[in-house]
């Protein structure tokens, strides 16, 4: 039988710590969630590779530990923000946020992934998140305005639909693909405007729904 507390002790020791990710809380909870029950079944021996999980569904994947601890910590989570996990996939990235947060609002438009979410969190007692399901790009409009929102996967823009679920004040991060370069940059909203920082260089597919129409061409 696999030891997955083992790997998950040596993807922290060999991926996360070294990425300069400090913020103790996080360690800690990344220590906690059991990332292979968080994935598919065919799946669970990868769970803690140090790259991006297929997740069975056309550019949808669970992002590798790495580049998720940075985004996570790049956003400096309290502990009473109320967070969008957009893409939340089979739930892992709102479990592990769920540990730093007041609560989470897991979106996921597949049903079946986010009926999986919805057991896999239940049985690992993140009692914090609610499974929502509907368009990644539409956000969850009814439960927020939100603290915080995190894009599992890539964008080539944002919709103002789900940059008007952020709380002034509030930020959103998000990995910004340009052809096969990639950044995350965290994104604050101020006078309600968007301003924008980088925080590190990581690529991953770009979600539905958030590619940039094709320019015209004559």
């Amino acid at each position: 039988m696999a030891d997955y507390a083992a790997r998950r002790t040596f993807m922290v020791d060999t991926q996360i710590r070294p990425s300069d990710v400090t913020e103790y809380p996080l360690i800690e909870a990344m220590l906690a969630v059991p990332r292979e029950r968080f994935v598919p079944g065919d799946k669970r021996e990868t769970a803690y590779v140090g790259e991006h999980v297929a997740l069975g569904l056309e550019d949808r994947v669970l992002l590798e530990p790495r580049t998720f601890a940075k985004m996570i910590e790049a956003l400096d989570l309290t502990r009473n923000a109320l967070v969008l996990d957009v893409g939340a996939g089979h739930g892992y990235s709102s479990a592990v946020i769920a540990h730093l947060a007041e609560a989470v609002v897991a979106l996921e438009e597949d049903a079946a992934m986010a009926s999986e979410a919805q057991t896999a969190l239940s049985e690992y007692g993140a009692d914090n998140v609610a499974v929502v399901e509907g368009a990644l790009a539409a956000g969850a409009a009814q439960h927020g305005p939100y603290d915080v929102i995190v894009l599992e996967g890539a964008v080539e823009m944002i919709p103002d639909a789900l940059i008007d679920q952020i709380k002034e004040g509030g930020r959103i991060a998000a990995i910004f693909m340009e052809g096969v370069l990639g950044t995350c940059r965290i994104g604050y909203k101020i006078d309600g405007r968007m301003t924008w920082r980088f925080a590190f260089n990581g690529t991953a597919p770009v979600l539905p729904g958030f590619a940039k129409a094709p320019a015209f061409q004559f």
